[in-house]
């Protein structure tokens, strides 16, 4: 079992630095303490946050009687996270889902937040189906500039 820093996991978990540090802050992620009190991550700690969980068949006190259990499903852009925030108001609903270092907010109707019950701390699936995605790219902030130079004006000879 090897051991490996903070940064170099979370570049395999595809997460931000400060991301993973609050994972281990929060217990979520366990880890090995040196000497000098630097975290170290070990393979198989890796190998647990990234495997797939496989979906827990439903109890009957969980679950009405007449619901399904979904067995696929047609979306493929499903991004997994944990819920860091839920606020329900009457009809709607409002749903915070933190992946990575990236957050993702969505508004649903009341009765799916307690349909699903969701709570924070939760982890959740956020699947995306659009009919139109937008790509676009930012400009690298510009150094600092120089002021613009003043022209001279030509004389005219009279």
């Amino acid at each position: 079992m090897s051991l490996i820093t903070v940064r170099a996991a979370a570049g395999k978990l595809g997460v931000g630095y400060s991301t993973l540090k609050q994972w281990i802050y929060q217990g979520r992620v366990r880890t090995t303490q040196t000497a000098g009190g630097h975290h170290r991550i070990s393979d198989v700690e890796i190998d647990r946050l990234t495997t797939r969980r496989a979906p827990t068949a439903p109890t009957a006190a969980r679950q009405p009687a007449a619901a399904g259990l979904i067995v696929a499903l047609s979306g493929r852009n499903r991004l997994r996270g944990y819920v860091e925030e839920v606020r329900s108001d009457g009809l709607l609903g409002q749903v915070r889902l933190r992946i990575g270092d990236q957050t993702l907010t969505a508004v649903i109707t009341g009765d799916a937040i307690h349909e699903l019950k969701l709570r924070r701390g939760d982890d959740a699936v956020a699947i995306i189906k659009s009919t139109e995605v937008k790509i676009a790219r930012e400009l690298d902030a510009p150094a600092e500039a120089a002021p613009p130079r003043k022209r001279r004006r030509a004389r005219r000879a009279k």
